[in-house]
């Protein structure tokens, strides 16, 4: 039986702009090893090049294919949802190409679909006009609630704040296709081919990745290297089946692929 992992990248490969120490030697024994490996991430304004890119900027060579995002998970649900449905979209790059792929229109008039991702470049008009849309039966999408770190200084309000705004608005709640939603989580594991019971989740949140795994059946590993910490995990109804401190103490095989 083969083994996967899905991996979350902030807070586990890197940590703004800086490689957390260890992930590039990580990701380069998964290649070796030839072990089935994407990184998930709910940023929706890179594409998979873009993150491609930042990854070999930080040292770490990875394709395409090795990479899902919300964006991603988000196209393949409209898709399914309304072939060759319409949308009006506040968001950018990732996004909208995520969307054309999955020969998703968009318009300014009259969608099916309002979906929201992150990005600077919409205004409050914008936001206003969503708003007007749903409020006339337009469904609303948000790629996914990351909430902003709340630190002076940050360039983007994070998009559970613009979320909130929306939704207190219309009175409508948002659609969440993002992690932990089990849209992005089921989407992310067909995309490496695995079944429930082969797939893996690292992450550093465990609101998001260890959550979302374990709602999905999948077996999960809190890095603490981001956001989680310890003394946390108690405020938790669930728990990893793994807390290691960084990815370069992750260890191959995992014990559960030795119970195989």
């Amino acid at each position: 039986m083969k083994q996967g992992l899905l991996i979350d990248m902030d807070g586990v490969i890197y940590s703004g702009e800086e490689l957390i120490f260890g992930a590039d030697k990580f990701i380069k024994k998964l290649i070796d090893e030839d072990i089935p490996f994407a990184f998930m991430t709910n940023n929706s304004q890179r594409t998979a090049l873009e993150v491609v890119r930042k990854l070999k900027g930080l040292g770490i060579k990875v394709e395409e294919s090795h990479v899902y995002t919300s964006a991603m998970a988000t196209g393949k649900f409209l898709a399914d949802q309304s072939p060759n449905g319409t949308a009006y979209v506040l968001g950018e790059g990732g996004l909208l190409s995520s969307l054309h792929a999955h020969g998703i229109t968009l318009v300014n008039t009259d969608p099916e679909f309002v979906v929201l991702g992150e990005g600077r470049n919409f205004t409050l008009e914008m936001v206003q006009r969503a708003v007007d849309m749903i409020l006339a039966g337009a469904k609303f999408i948000t790629t996914n609630r990351d909430p902003s770190p709340k630190k002076p200084g940050w360039n983007n309000l994070g998009i559970a704040a613009t979320t909130a705004m929306i939704e207190e608005a219309t009175g409508r709640k948002a659609f969440v296709t993002g992690k932990p939603s089990p849209v992005m989580m089921r989407s992310a594991r067909k995309f490496l081919g695995l079944e429930t019971s082969e797939t893996t989740v690292i992450g550093d949140t465990m609101e998001t990745d260890i959550q979302g795994g374990v709602q999905m059946g999948y077996k999960t590993i809190l890095v603490l290297s981001g956001i989680s910490t310890k003394d946390t995990l108690g405020h938790y109804a669930f728990k990893p089946d793994m807390i290691s401190s960084s990815v370069d103490e992750i260890k191959f095989p995992l014990t559960w692929w030795d119970s195989k």
